[in-house]
């Protein structure tokens, strides 16, 4: 391993440095694989195929009506009026199924929240086969978005790629393994019943040992990017396990928790702390990476510098990432809640209340549990770092002292 970050010649790594990683390293890699065979989720059953069938077409005509006047709600007031271009009937062309390039006319969705359809579109339907005898088969369901998908999702990876070149191509494997390890192992496995927390870790810790190697290269500066994300992950694991008891959350905040929790007999808590250390990887692997960078730019530059001096100057570098990636979280948190948050502040509630929602107190919970698990990569990696700098790097060039008296006759 070489430290291959750096822009200058690289430092040679020290054996004793490169056996000492590898020492703990390799353990890891083996132990994570033998956790994720252990954890590996069990084939699912196989149900029934549903009857409905997801089609596609393109509406060619909309037939506006005027809209029903809404009912009243109580005494007074009356339910909002729908959108008038929500009233009426839709003719799509299939463009998929057993009837393609046939047509069928659709009532168009309506109600509040419901979307609006112009020809042109393409849509998503329904298809029920075994309807009954005066029932729509076709349901006009949705638009239909894979095209911009596929045009947005190739416009990412141009330009990660134009602007990376070659390691923005590794990045783009990095994230397909990442996606692969999350549907392949993770969503699996707590839906199969292994605890959500450990196999949240255990995933994680997958995709640090891959992802990194694989984006930054196999060096002592990755490694302690690694090995710095891998404890900051078990001291954020630590403080969501005894964080969550304490506030007594216990991740059922929504329909969605709620019905997973009883369809499928999942650690709705346990669910919560896999989320908080998944949410946290990816700002874990940013903070240790640059850490870790930081640290070998400085021991290149400045040969003579000890461990102490590296490790506060990279110190003052992460104290100001911190600053940075703490605002960034908040206002992360902030606009996924936006909807809620708007809701609450509707309803006008005195602060203190809204702080002890479940929903609110379980997203500050997350945050602080976050924050405290990232502040501590700070110096976790900053001290591997500067460890195994010191002992790869060169020993300072003594100067000439027999020279410099000839110099200065």
């Amino acid at each position: 391993m070489g430290a291959n970050h750096s822009h200058g010649p690289a430092a040679p790594a020290s054996r004793r440095a490169v056996m000492a990683t590898l020492a703990v390293l390799v353990p890891l890699a083996l132990a994570t694989v033998a956790a994720m065979i252990a954890l590996w989720p069990s084939p699912p059953d196989t149900a029934e195929p549903s009857t409905l069938r997801r089609e596609t077409g393109t509406i060619t005509e909309v037939t506006l009506r005027r809209c029903p006047k809404p009912p009243p709600l109580d005494g007074s007031a009356t339910a909002p009026a729908p959108d008038p271009a929500t009233c009426g009937d839709a003719t799509v062309k299939l463009t998929s199924g057993a009837n393609l390039a046939g047509t069928v006319t659709l009532r168009l969705p309506t109600g509040p929240g419901a979307q609006v359809f112009a020809p042109g579109d393409d849509v998503i339907l329904i298809h029920d086969p075994g309807a009954e005898l005066g029932e729509p088969s076709y349901r006009l369901s949705d638009h239909d978005r894979s095209s911009p998908l596929w045009l947005f999702g190739i416009a990412f990876a141009l330009a990660v790629i134009a602007f990376g070149r070659w390691r923005g191509l590794t990045a783009l494997l990095g994230l397909v393994l990442t996606f692969g390890v999350l549907l392949t192992f993770v969503l699996p496995g707590i839906l199969d019943g292994r605890p959500p927390l450990l196999v949240a870790i255990v995933g994680s810790a997958a995709i640090m040992l891959t992802v990194l190697f694989l984006t930054h290269g196999p060096s002592l500066t990755t490694s302690m990017a690694v090995l710095g994300t891998l404890s900051s992950l078990v001291v954020t694991g630590v403080l969501s396990y005894f964080s969550l008891d304490l506030a007594r959350l216990t991740g059922i905040t929504d329909e969605a928790a709620f019905s997973l929790g009883m369809s499928y007999d999942i650690d709705t808590q346990g669910l919560l702390l896999a989320s908080i250390i998944i949410g946290s990887l990816g700002v874990l692997d940013d903070v240790t990476v640059t850490q870790a960078v930081t640290v070998a730019e400085l021991a290149h530059a400045n040969p003579s510098y000890g461990f102490r001096r590296l490790y506060r100057a990279a110190g003052r570098v992460g104290r100001a990432h911190i600053a940075s990636v703490i605002n960034t979280i908040i206002l992360a948190y902030a606009g996924a809640s936006l909807p809620l948050l708007l809701l609450i502040s509707v309803g006008r509630d005195p602060l203190g209340h809204v702080l002890t929602n479940p929903v609110i107190a379980q997203e500050i919970v997350r945050s602080v549990v976050g924050t405290l698990g990232l502040i501590s990569a700070v110096p976790i990696t900053t001290a591997l770092s500067a460890l195994v700098a010191r002992r790869s790097l060169p020993a300072a060039p003594q100067p000439d002292v027999h020279h410099h008296h000839a110099a200065s006759r």
